[in-house]
């Protein structure tokens, strides 16, 4: 699973968005969930979900509805499963999703903090780490900003799928 998550990084189009995924990357778990609020919150229209045309909320049942019925300590620790891969059925959900959809959720709980999602607590300090994160995402273009955010969403979430070996990598040509 970590060769994937850093093919991911470089993924980027550029060596600023790069930049921008591997700061977030050393953040802890509860640092990459503030960025993320703030992200919308600071932003707030300019960061919409990605291509709502092709997300498919119908597709995330157990994210976008039953996690609303969950207490707010349930929720957090979701959220906090779902940075941290964990192999849980909330996290295995949100790797089963493919970017678009995993940004529809991201926005979905965004939009929502405060009433049917946890809300952020008034007493956290976001350190200089967040803040020049957020200075950084705020200086990209949308497209790069985009690229950011599919790739830091592609990144969480469980899944036990492999990639399948390339004939490089296997040194076979495939048959058919």
């Amino acid at each position: 699973m970590t060769a994937n998550y850093e093919n991911n990084a470089t993924q980027a189009l550029s060596n600023a968005t790069q930049s921008v995924v591997k700061a977030f990357n050393k953040l802890d778990t509860d640092a990459k969930l503030a960025w993320f609020y703030l992200v919308y919150e600071n932003m707030g229209d300019s960061i919409t979900p990605a291509a709502p045309a092709a997300a498919e909320p119908e597709l995330a049942p157990l994210l976008l509805n039953d996690y609303l019925q969950l207490s707010d300590e349930e929720q957090l620790n979701v959220m906090r499963d779902i940075v941290n891969r964990k192999d849980t059925e909330y996290s295995r959900a949100y790797g089963a999703l493919k970017e678009n959809n995993q940004l529809l959720v991201w926005y979905v709980w965004a939009v929502a903090m405060g009433d049917t999602v946890v809300d952020f607590p008034d007493d956290y300090e976001t350190g200089n780490a967040i803040n020049d994160l957020l200075s950084q995402i705020e200086g990209l273009d949308f497209e790069a900003q985009m690229s950011v955010f599919r790739t830091i969403a592609g990144e969480m979430g469980y899944s036990d799928v492999q990639p399948i070996e390339t004939q490089a990598e296997t040194g076979k040509t495939s048959s058919l």
